[in-house]
């Protein structure tokens, strides 16, 4: 599945046992649209993601950065301290694609090389 959405809050790393890292960040998707009366609705979906790959990439994922993510996603389920039952999306992204934005986006992105913008593209039209 690929969503591409906001990073809410800079990237933090975790480690987890057997000496593995995770790298834990939040992305906000933005949706609208108009509903029977014409209303435009605007609508906000939050995924709680995790990348295992490379603890580097928290250094890149601040906050207001684009990014585009490829991975799978799960939701889960939980009774809060409150009693009261909530539920949130997981996505476990195996690639990273940034768009842009946030607060070292621009800096990092610059020295990195990786730049895959062919001017050439496999589409039809």
């Amino acid at each position: 599945m690929n969503i591409t959405g906001r990073v809410t809050a800079d990237a933090q790393v975790r480690n987890v046992s057997n000496s593995k890292t995770v790298v834990n960040f939040s992305v906000a998707i933005n949706d609208s649209y108009k509903n029977k009366a014409g209303e435009r609705i605007e609508q906000t979906t939050y995924f709680d993601c995790a990348y295992w790959l490379s603890p580097k990439v928290a250094q890149i994922l601040t906050k207001g950065t684009v990014v585009e993510l490829t991975g799978k996603v799960s939701a889960r389920a939980w009774t809060g301290s409150d009693g009261q039952p909530h539920a949130g999306l997981n996505f476990n992204t195996s690639q990273i694609k940034l768009h842009g934005g946030g607060k070292k986006a621009e800096a990092v992105q610059a020295p990195t090389g990786n730049n895959n913008d062919d001017t050439k593209d496999d589409l039809p039209f």
